[in-house]
């Protein structure tokens, strides 16, 4: 029995140490940036309050924490103040996030951006130094071009650390921050026109400044000396309990530092179809994030949006069809169905071994245009003519109405007449009610008389009574 319960717990330890080390080799897939990388990526936040800088950095140790915290967000959009932590708290988020979540546009943007911040959390992790540094780098431009300075909003103080100039950022209301939002294309480097920081609704952080716990606002913070972050009054280290996703599916993907300002260290460049980080509200509509739904495919992250279908028909149809209202049956085979007539299309869809446009002759210009479905109705009064014209039976072989298989095929006939599609081969003598078909036997009927009582009169002389006188 020692032995079976002993088993069992050496199997659910080795379990443990596989589940922490596959998590830990999927979060370890990005590689370090480097330290002009590194400004490209905080750029959109190093103009950001201390404390809420902090938290950010840490946050961005766990990406998929970023994302099951956001879906978390938009499930629960009537928890507000201390019903929200404690939520957040019960959800075992980590300390970072439950102060956050009092952030939620925040949430939303570094889900949108989850790639950056991934990377973020990797230079975070691997050297704290490297962040700090890169921050400060931001804050002393910004300083420079007179976009980072005291107002209504924040106070900025300059402090002297081992004979450098850091940059300290603190709300001017301590219960209130303001979220600022700009262009990191504009704001780091002295633009000829004025350049404006903006900033986000005030949100109140009553609840975190009273609070004791590990995300109270006043345990967060930077240490610009020692180069590290900290929270609840101590360095940052890892956190003592971390929160494990139910589902790891986020996978990071590269960043494309060329599509962020900053590249090659200028900051004037503008990437085409760049839209800046921005905190914005949840949207209530949105799928939630997950592995068919993954964030940051918008334009300006380095991947060209969807191209949408242009408007109109497909290539070599035309969208228009006079004179014809039902476009499947121009896909026929078998020509033209009885009483629809189609001017305009003589062979728009059919095969290209038959003739496209059949044209009339030198001979006739302009006789037979109008019979091709004039008489579709008449298929039993033209059989009782038997020896009207028995001459033409090969003229006329290719006809739509008795040969389906074979609308328009007339390639070697070339005496056909292609004005008179609806005529039958099998019955040659079928039409005497035809005006305009008729020109034809007036010719040839004429010459028979001639020729027969000519010599019939010319004979009927007799010479014989001649010779008796």
């Amino acid at each position: 029995m020692q032995r079976k319960s002993r088993s069992i717990a050496l199997v659910l330890l080795l379990t443990l140490s596989v589940l922490s080390w596959t998590g830990s080799l999927l979060r370890a897939q990005a590689p370090i940036p480097t330290p002009q990388e590194l400004d490209q990526l905080l750029a959109p936040v190093a103009l950001y309050p201390d404390s809420l800088l902090a938290q950010i950095t840490t946050a961005s140790t766990n990406p998929q924490e970023i994302l099951d915290v956001s879906n978390w967000l938009q499930q629960n959009p009537g928890l507000q103040g201390a019903a929200l932590t404690d939520a957040a708290e019960k959800q075992g988020f980590d300390s970072a996030f439950i102060a956050l979540v009092m952030f939620p546009d925040v949430i939303n943007m570094m889900a949108e951006d989850v790639d950056d911040f991934a990377a973020i959390g990797e230079a975070f992790t691997a050297d704290q130094a490297a962040v700090s540094a890169s921050i400060q780098r931001l804050r002393a431009q910004a300083y420079a071009a007179g976009t980072l300075q005291s107002n209504q909003q924040q106070t900025v103080q300059v402090q002297q650390v081992a004979s450098q100039p850091v940059y300290v950022i603190q709300p001017a209301n301590p219960q209130i921050v303001y979220v600022p939002i700009y262009n990191p294309s504009t704001v780091y480097y002295r633009s000829p026109t004025p350049v404006y920081v903006t900033y986000g609704p005030p949100i109140s952080i009553n609840i975190l400044v009273v609070s004791t716990r590990p995300w109270g606002w006043g345990g967060w913070g930077w240490n610009w000396s020692s180069h590290r972050a900290y929270y609840n009054h101590t360095v940052w280290a890892g956190w003592r309990a971390p929160y494990r996703p139910p589902n790891y599916w986020y996978r990071p993907r590269p960043i494309p530092y060329n599509a962020r300002p900053g590249y090659g260290g200028k900051w004037n460049y503008r990437p085409p179809n760049y839209r800046p980080p921005t905190p914005r509200p949840l949207p209530a509509n949105r799928p939630a994030w997950g592995p068919n739904n993954r964030p940051g495919n918008r334009p300006g992250n380095g991947r060209p949006p969807v191209q949408q279908p242009k408007p109109g028909g497909r290539p070599g149809q035309p969208t228009t069809k006079p004179g014809y209202t039902r476009p499947p049956n121009t896909t026929r085979p078998g020509g033209n169905p009885p009483g629809q007539t189609r001017p305009t299309q003589p062979n728009g869809n059919r095969p290209p071994v038959t003739k496209p446009a059949p044209q009339p002759k030198p001979g006739q210009p302009g006789t037979r245009p109008t019979q091709p479905n004039t008489r579709p109705a008449q298929p039993s009064t033209r059989p009782t003519q038997p020896n009207t014209r028995p001459t033409q039976p090969s003229t006329r072989p290719a006809q739509p109405n008795t040969r389906p298989a074979q609308p328009n095929t007339r390639p070697t006939q070339p005496n056909t007449r292609p004005a008179q599609p609806n005529t039958r081969p099998a019955q040659p003598n079928t039409r005497p009610a035809q005006p305009n078909p008729r020109p034809a036997p007036p010719k040839t009927k004429p010459a028979q008389p001639n020729n027969r009582p000519a010599p019939n009169k010319n004979s009927g002389s007799r010479p014989p009574p001649q010779s008796k006188n």
